[in-house]
């Protein structure tokens, strides 16, 4: 039987490179593509797909956020999630949020299908550099982020300030009420200790919780 694979990435040409990869390969079926986490989450049950490849960097709602909020919802898919970044922060969060694997992007032509067969057999995969780390050490600091301080909630609201949206359109996108928002916010500030948007804005950046740069 063939796996079936949706793609999420905020890059077309990435998404084609990965459906020109992965085509070659018969027994893969690509049934979807989308261009943001909040895209994935409407049409998925439409795909209804075995595997779903999440960049882990997009506007709105990250791959991180986008796994947790799908493993919430159909726990029987499996989530591989690609990254740029190799920190045990990282890591740590993404498998936390049920991803089923974690692949440098610099690694996708050689790991990729490794991740994909990991993912059949219900098994857990990391890139072969990240692996050879001590990381198993480093993944315990990775828990004491203070992103780990935050809801999931406050995780996304955090996120969609910092990139500029307003009280209104981000009660919009997660269908709680602006004052809501505005009490969300301040609940952020309090327990990070931060007192302005340019420094929530700082520790987006700095925890990788934003693709803006």
């Amino acid at each position: 039987m063939n796996l079936r694979l949706a793609l999420v990435d905020d890059h077309a040409i990435i998404r084609e490179g990965l459906r020109s990869l992965l085509e070659r390969n018969q027994l893969f079926q690509i049934v979807g593509e989308a261009a943001t986490g909040r895209q994935c989450l409407t049409l998925i049950e439409e795909w209804q797909p075995d595997v779903v490849i999440m960049d882990i960097a997009m506007p709105e709602l990250n791959g991180i956020e986008t796994t947790r909020l799908i493993k919430e919802q159909w726990p029987q898919i499996k989530v591989i999630i690609l990254s740029v970044h190799s920190t045990s922060e990282h890591i740590y969060r993404a498998f936390q949020a049920g991803a089923s694997s974690y692949v440098l992007k610099e690694s996708i032509g050689t790991e990729l299908l490794g991740a994909i067969n990991a993912a059949r057999y219900n098994k857990r995969y990391l890139s072969l550099s990240i692996r050879n780390t001590d990381i198993e050490t480093n993944i315990l600091s990775a828990a004491r982020s203070p992103v780990t301080s935050l809801s999931n909630r406050e995780r996304q609201v955090l996120q969609l300030v910092v990139e500029g949206a307003t009280s209104v359109y981000i009660a919009g996108q997660l269908d709680i009420s602006p004052k809501t928002v505005e009490t969300y916010r301040s609940r952020i500030m309090e327990k990070l200790d931060l007192h302005d948007i340019p420094a929530l804005v700082k520790f987006a950046i700095q925890h990788h919780l934003t693709s803006i740069d």
